[in-house]
């Protein structure tokens, strides 16, 4: 699935070099907030946690196929925290407490729409993305570790102050979703995540924060 989600990027990405003309640089710094993920498929067999809040960065390269319309590869990363209460599916069937450490990794590619009156040096923009979500969990009770890739979107909005003809400060607000992350991609049980439960829950996480826009030529 992995391969397949790369191909689709790359395959789309290179078809929109033929019509770009400028490229942006974009770097990002935001700040992601929490979001609880849980499943309950019988008495026996439940989990509930949080992704903890955090320092989310990145980095864009952006393709302008017209003064108004940008193709962007986007790359995000998070470290991050995952506390959480399962039921250990084990001889006595234990509720268990553990709190994971989780890496999420977002690759994604999108279109970002802007407008701007003339002579302002505020541009505002949305745009939309689809992508990957690479995730490691890991244990830190016995050092067991496991990775999840999922199908993931995204949604954006936000404004640049451009401060030169060339670097702009961007603010945005960002939605990033990864589709049965949590129990489609990890598993809890007393034994680390990697055995247990197999119902699905979808992760929403929504961040406030912005970067630099370098414009290149």
């Amino acid at each position: 699935m992995k391969k397949q989600y790369l191909f689709f990027i790359a395959f789309t990405l290179i078809s929109t070099l033929g019509f770009a003309q400028d490229f942006n640089i974009n770097l990002y710094g935001s700040y992601a907030f929490k979001d609880s993920f849980d499943s309950y498929y019988d008495y026996n067999a439940y989990y509930n946690g949080q992704i903890q809040d955090g320092f989310q960065w990145g980095a864009g390269l952006e393709f302008k196929v017209r003064p108004s319309t940008g193709i962007e590869l986007l790359y995000l990363r998070q470290d991050t925290n995952a506390p959480t209460y399962y039921l250990d599916q084990g001889f006595f069937n234990n509720e268990r407490y553990t709190n994971f450490d989780l890496g999420i990794n977002y690759i994604m590619i999108g279109g970002n729409q802007y407008f701007r009156s003339a002579g302002s040096p505020l541009e505002g923009f949305f745009g939309l993305n689809a992508g990957m979500v690479i995730a490691n969990m890991e244990n830190p009770d016995n050092g067991n570790s496991e990775t999840a890739t999922k199908f993931a979107w995204g949604a954006k909005l936000g404004g640049i102050y451009w401060m030169s003809d060339r670097v702009g400060l961007k603010m945005q607000a960002q939605l990033l979703s990864a589709v049965q992350t949590m129990g489609g991609g990890f598993y809890f049980s007393g034994y680390g995540p990697s055995a247990g439960l197999s119902a699905y829950s979808t992760i929403y996480q929504f961040s406030l924060g912005g970067g630099l826009v370098f414009k290149m030529n």
